[in-house]
């Protein structure tokens, strides 16, 4: 059985936390394969099936991303699906998540190229504090965190006169607790959750990335909370193989979800060695069904 796992072509060598499921393909006799997504010169068609893992830089090439993944659908299994990856790279798939009455972060979602009053927004929303972020992005990529004072208020209307002229933005109320309590997240592998986490910043900042200094350490869900973490992957159209659920704490400690990750996501597993496993077992059995 021959397995492709997607990357990218300059991913970071300190990039390890995949190596467990590396280990557990090899360990029931794949031929692994960890191709560019972007490789001309890559058959496709040879591989039994395709996994999007550290496929990186697809978020400033986000399109071709996703002809990319429609092509390879038609060459070999691909999970997650084509059709998700086009829902899921652009952040308003959570205004579906929304009328479905599950629970995100208040939202006013600003088209690329439209002309925004950030005074008139927060003022119409009640926010004191808020944050920037894009539609289709990565890493905390062009973010910004301000108060509704004049300063604050100016470099938001700075930062949008920037990038909101050829990218849609997400305004947000800015939820206080993710810099002491975090983001958390449940991962989810064919049908079930097998671990969660928590991914902290440093003191004063809200980015959760390792990329900039936050450490993440293993989480405990209420059933509860897991509950919701399972309807939210649950209300996907389409079939998973794979999620991670991202939540931040509210004011008053009720868990909003901030992304629902099913292209490329981290899955953590050196929090939880088993989900390698588990993720290694259905891959080979949806691979080898194909026909």
């Amino acid at each position: 059985m021959r397995i492709a796992l997607a990357t990218c072509r300059d991913l970071p060598d300190w990039e390890v936390d995949d190596a467990p499921l590396h280990e557990a393909l090899r360990a029931r006799g794949v031929d692994l394969q960890r191709p560019a997504w972007d490789d001309p010169s890559f058959d496709w068609s040879s591989c039994d099936a395709c996994l999007i893992r550290t496929t990186w830089d697809y978020t400033e090439r986000c399109e071709e991303f996703v002809t990319w993944a429609e092509r390879i659908s038609a060459l070999t299994q691909l999970h997650n699906s084509a059709e998700i990856v086009r829902w899921n790279t652009h952040k308003g798939y959570l205004r579906d998540l929304e009328s479905n009455g599950l629970p995100i972060i208040p939202t006013r979602w600003l088209e690329a190229g439209s002309q925004v009053s950030v005074a008139r927004e927060l003022s119409v929303a009640g926010w004191t504090r808020a944050f920037l972020k894009p539609a289709i992005g990565a890493t905390a990529r062009e973010t910004l965190r301000f108060d509704a004072d004049e300063a604050g208020v100016a470099a938001a209307e700075s930062h949008l006169a920037r990038v909101l002229s050829h990218e849609d933005m997400m305004l947000q109320p800015y939820l206080e607790r993710v810099e002491t309590t975090g983001e958390v997240s449940a991962i989810w592998i064919d049908g079930r959750i097998t671990h969660c986490v928590r991914k902290v910043p440093v003191a004063g900042d809200y980015r959760v990335q390792d990329d900039f200094g936050a450490h993440d350490e293993p989480a405990a869900f209420t059933s509860e909370q897991r509950d919701l973490a399972c309807r939210i992957v649950e209300s996907v159209p389409g079939d998973l193989l794979y999620a991670r659920v991202d939540f931040l704490e509210s004011d008053d400690g009720d868990l909003l979800l901030t992304e629902l990750e099913v292209v490329e996501p981290s899955l953590f597993f050196r929090h939880g060695p088993e989900a390698a496993e588990a993720l290694a077992d259905a891959l080979c059995k949806r691979a080898a069904l194909k026909a």
